[in-house]
């Protein structure tokens, strides 16, 4: 079974489509999503996250139709938005046993999994301390701790390591491989490096739908000293972007 299954899916907001006419399929591992801004990388994350709903064409979640009860797919899904609210007056321990609650985690099994989701990222010795007394870093890092609190077989994150030092960035590549022995992980970003060093697998959106699918190496391949770009995959981006783009732009 896919993780993520999409056929023909379009996903409106206001007079455009942010996701036109996309198909993909994920399994298990980690896999980067990729694209310019504009492109509907955060619309397709929403849409994944049952946040946003489809407009059109099919998607099914964990084996769940994205128009059927999607409670049992929730309660399995890990999602770190671009920007979270909180309560600041919340200890970085009290945020992340709230969000186990909402994702209706057994009662006796929080303490636990709270104590080892801020383990994994760090952030143990801050646990009493308050959400507002937070870093912008070590903000985004109790969120990350928050997506994987409930071992989640899908996991979605977009721009997870904004804010994260080089050597943090470094520690979330090797937690996310990790994750990705046993689940679907998905990471929208804007950094082509940490794609390539973090995922096996990458799809790239331009303007709502998927104009590459493969590994980093093949990335890597698609484009020539010509395109822009400071390393090898960064060129294939750019060669396949402005392939897709109107007049050839980058």
């Amino acid at each position: 079974m896919q993780a993520i299954e999409a056929d023909g899916l379009v996903v409106r907001l206001g007079r455009r489509n942010a996701v036109d006419r996309l198909s993909l399929r994920l399994g298990r591992g980690v896999h980067g999503l990729l694209g310019p801004n504009g492109a509907g990388k955060t619309t397709l994350i929403r849409t994944l996250a049952t946040v946003q709903s489809p407009t059109a064409g099919t998607l099914s979640l964990l084996g769940t139709p994205a128009n059927g009860k999607l409670r049992p797919v929730r309660q399995k899904l890990g999602y770190l938005p671009q920007h979270f609210g909180h309560y600041k007056r919340f200890k970085v321990r009290e945020f992340v046993e709230y969000l186990a609650w909402l994702k209706e985690m057994p009662k006796k099994q929080i303490p636990g999994a709270v104590k080892e989701a801020l383990e994994r990222v760090g952030l143990s010795d801050r646990a009493e301390d308050r959400m507002k007394s937070l870093s912008g870093g070590m903000v985004r890092r109790a969120g990350i701790a928050q997506a994987i609190v409930n071992e989640p077989e899908l996991l979605l994150l977009d721009e997870p390591t904004v804010g994260l030092d080089p050597a943090q960035r470094l520690r979330f590549r090797e937690l996310v491989a990790e994750l990705g022995q046993r689940a679907c992980v998905l990471i929208s970003t804007h950094l082509v490096e940490d794609v390539a060093a973090a995922c096996t697998d990458v799809v790239l959106m331009n303007e709502g739908s998927v104009v590459f699918q493969g590994t980093p190496a093949d990335l890597a391949t698609a484009g020539t000293t010509t395109h822009v770009g400071d390393s090898p995959i960064e060129r294939g981006y750019s060669a396949l972007i402005s392939a897709k783009s109107a007049g050839g732009a980058w």
